[in-house]
C-alpha cells in the first residue's frame, strides 16, 4: 500500500471517529451551553442508550428501531432526571451539579449493569453495511462511511436549528439572561428540560452508532466521558465548532498515533490538551475568563 493510500484510509477513519465523538460531545456543549452544567453522567448516559438500543434493535430485528430507540430512552431517562432532581438545583453553585451527577453516572451504570448483564453485545446492522465502498480506488468500510455522513449530517443540522429557528434563538437567549427572557414570557424551565434531554439524547445515539465498532461493554461510558470532556477543553466549553474541531483534532491524534506509535497513542491525546490549553486556557474556540 503506498504511502498516499495510507494515508486516505487514516483520514477517512478519522472522519468516522470524529462523527462518533461530535455527537457525543454535542451532547455535553449543549448542556453546558445554556444550563451552566458540566453532566458528568454523560457518559453513563451513552452507555445506557447504546444498551437500550441493542435491546430494540434485536427484539424487532432491526438496526434502525435500535437507531430510534436509543436516542429517545437516553433523552427520556435524562428528562426524567433533570424533571426529579436538577430542577431543584438551579439556584445552588455548581458543586451541586457536579454531585448530582456524579452520582447519578455511578446508579445509572449499577442500573445498566442490573438490566443487561455484564456480558458483552453487539447490534445487528443491515447486511448492505458489510459491503464496502471504493474511494479513489482504495476500500473502506461502508459502514464507517455512512458514519461520516449521517453524524455530520447531525450536527450541521443542529447548528443550523440553534442558529435559524426560533427555538434556537431562545436557547442561545437563555444561555445569555434566563432572567430576562423569563420576563419576556418564555418558560425557561421548557426549554431547559427540553435542551437537557436533547443532549442526553445525543450521548445515547453516539453510544449506539459505536457498537458495531467497538461491541457494547459494561464501562464503555467511561472511557467516552473522558475523550468527550478532552475535546471540550481543546474546543471550549460551550462552542459547537470547538465541539467539531476538538472531534477531529482528537480523533486524528487517535488514528494516526494508534497507527504510527501505538504505545503512546493515549498520551498523544493530553499532549494535545495540554499544548492547546498552554496557550489558549479557555480553548481554541472558547471565551477567555
Amino acid at each position: 500500500m503506498n504511502s498516499w493510500q495510507v494515508w486516505l484510509n487514516l483520514s477517512l477513519n478519522t472522519l468516522a471517529l470524529a462523527s462518533l465523538l461530535a455527537m457525543l460531545t454535542v451532547g455535553l456543549t449543549l448542556i453546558f451551553g445554556i444550563m451552566r452544567i458540566m453532566n458528568f453522567a454523560h457518559g453513563a448516559l451513552y452507555m445506557f442508550g447504546a444498551y437500550a438500543g441493542i435491546s430494540a434493535a434485536r427484539f424487532f430485528d432491526s438496526f434502525w428501531i435500535g437507531l430510534i430507540a436509543a436516542p429517545l430512552v437516553a433523552g427520556a431517562v435524562g428528562s426524567v432526571f433533570e424533571l426529579l432532581l436538577m430542577r431543584h438545583l438551579y439556584r445552588r453553585d455548581g458543586s451541586s451539579f457536579l454531585l448530582i451527577t456524579f452520582g447519578w453516572a455511578l446508579a445509572l451504570s449499577e442500573l445498566t449493569r442490573l438490566i443487561w448483564g455484564s456480558n458483552t453485545r453487539d447490534v445487528p446492522i443491515p447486511e448492505a453495511f458489510n459491503n464496502v465502498l471504493f474511494i479513489a480506488g482504495e476500500p473502506f468500510p461502508l459502514y464507517r462511511a455512512f458514519l461520516i455522513v449521517f453524524g455530520f449530517s447531525v450536527l450541521g443540522l443542529l447548528i443550523v436549528v440553534l442558529l435559524k429557528s426560533r427555538l434556537g434563538l431562545l436557547i442561545r437567549s437563555i444561555s445569555q439572561n434566563p432572567e430576562m427572557t423569563h420576563a419576556l414570557g418564555v418558560d425557561v424551565g421548557v426549554i431547559r428540560s427540553l435542551t437537557f434531554a436533547v443532549g442526553c439524547a445525543f450521548a445515547g445515539l453516539g453510544g449506539y452508532l459505536a457498537v458495531p465498532l467497538i461491541t457494547g461493554y459494561i464501562g464503555m461510558g467511561s472511557a467516552a466521558i473522558i475523550d468527550s470532556f478532552v475535546i471540550v477543553m481543546i474546543g471550549g466549553m460551550g462552542s459547537f465548532i470547538g465541539s467539531a474541531v476538538g472531534s477531529i483534532l482528537v480523533a486524528a491524534t487517535q488514528t494516526f498515533g494508534n497507527f504510527y506509535i501505538p504505545d503512546f497513542a493515549l498520551v498523544l491525546t493530553y499532549v494535545l490538551m495540554i499544548c492547546v490549553l498552554v496557550y489558549r486556557p479557555g480553548g481554541l474556540f472558547g471565551e477567555e475568563e
